[in-house]
């Protein structure tokens, strides 16, 4: 029969063992000191000036004093002196100068639930996410905010075919849309129904252009008091587009 229990090391009583009260007593001790155990630090090399009875610290590479030769030990302050132990990989610990979590792993320290946020599958954020929409937001607002100067909102395609947009919706059927679609001229869409789609503005990429893709409207009003060169208006009791050239309205159709 072992004389130590095999995860924690407790002692057992023996058959026939004098004084068993000691190595009872000594169990308990490993117990009250293992279970739901706290560090006051981890990697420690030097044994504090005073410590209160129970306290325990995770002991560094290089110890010194009355921690020499303990490397990797858990140092505990108990009836006056210093009684040592061996943790065990995954072992987890409430370590108190951080006020974090940590697990011993390979046989260091480390903070517990410590999340890898690179290269997520995906992201919900009071939503589920899913393989087309792999970030998903459901907030009244979404803030993009500078980091000291400027911030920039990039939307990548891989090549000219493809689309880079902006899609507006309503109850998640598309109503207007901005961007790259399909080529590399920025155009703005609108739809009444997310079926059928009307280009009402292109800036052509080769060359800066405007181009007004449907018919022109403007809304009816006073000629201005004080018109300027270009300005445009529409005379809704003649159904006539005029425009001032500086001196005079002239027609346009």
């Amino acid at each position: 029969m072992p004389d130590q229990t095999p995860n924690l090391s407790l002692p057992f009583i023996m058959p026939a063992q004098a004084q068993k009260h000691v190595t009872h007593n000594e169990a308990i001790e490993l117990l009250d000191m293992i279970v739901q155990l706290t560090l006051e630090a981890t990697g420690a090399t030097a044994p504090p000036a005073s410590a209160n009875e129970g306290e325990a610290w995770a002991v560094g590479t290089g110890a010194t004093g009355d921690w020499a030769g303990q490397d990797g030990m858990i140092a505990t302050w108990r009836g006056g002196g210093w009684l040592f132990v061996a943790p065990r990989d995954g072992w987890l610990a409430w370590v108190r100068d951080v006020a974090e979590l940590q697990v011993l792993t390979g046989g260091a320290w480390v903070t517990q639930g410590e999340p890898d946020l690179q290269n997520l599958p995906s992201v919900g954020i009071n939503a589920t996410a899913d393989a087309t929409n792999r970030l998903s937001v459901n907030a009244d607002a979404t803030l993009l905010n500078n980091d000291g100067a400027g911030h920039q909102v990039k939307v990548n395609k891989a090549g000219v075919g493809d689309t880079g947009s902006l899609l507006y919706q309503t109850g998640f059927s598309g109503r207007a849309e901005m961007g790259l679609a399909g080529n590399d001229d920025f155009s703005i869409k609108v739809s009444a129904d997310g079926a059928t789609w009307f280009t009402a503005l292109t800036a052509t990429g080769a060359d800066g252009h405007v181009q007004i893709d449907q018919v022109l409207r403007l809304t009816p009003g006073p000629v201005p008091a004080s018109p300027t060169a270009g300005d445009i208006y529409f005379d809704d009791t003649a159904s006539v587009l005029r425009c001032f050239d500086g001196t005079t309205w002239q027609d346009l159709f």
